[in-house]
């Protein structure tokens, strides 16, 4: 069992940063694909990026890469989404999620175990 929480959402002007952070707890986090999600009003919950337990395996949706980066501190149950040229498309809820199937070697865009409760991100234009 895992329990994660987001933070570090707010308000942004178009072209600038944030950093999601998400806290988790419970045993063997380092074991666990971490992944983060959004969901804008009206539409469905999208994969945005996830990073293999190994940590050699990252996965971006084609609507972020090259502006968000993945990123995890095992030492710390932590896993980062740095945003960067932030677009006011990027608006949504995000949120933190975690998979517990060892056995794949990819980063999966959906049928993940655990979720965390959201942290709102609004660019504004």
């Amino acid at each position: 069992q895992v329990r994660l929480v987001e933070s570090g959402g707010g308000l942004v002007q178009a072209g600038g940063s944030l950093r999601l952070s998400c806290a988790a707890s419970g045993r063997a986090f380092s074991s666990y694909i971490m992944g983060w999600f959004r969901q804008a009003p009206g539409q469905d919950r999208d994969f945005v990026a996830g990073l293999h337990w190994s940590g050699g395996t990252t996965r971006y949706a084609d609507a972020v890469k090259g502006r968000f980066t993945i990123s995890r501190d095992n030492a710390k149950n932590m896993v980062y989404l740095q945003m960067d040229s932030l677009k006011p498309e990027d608006t949504a809820v995000y949120y933190c999620a975690a998979d517990a199937r060892r056995y794949i070697t990819y980063v999966p865009t959906v049928g993940y175990d655990y979720w965390g409760q959201g942290t709102q991100v609004t660019v504004s234009s």
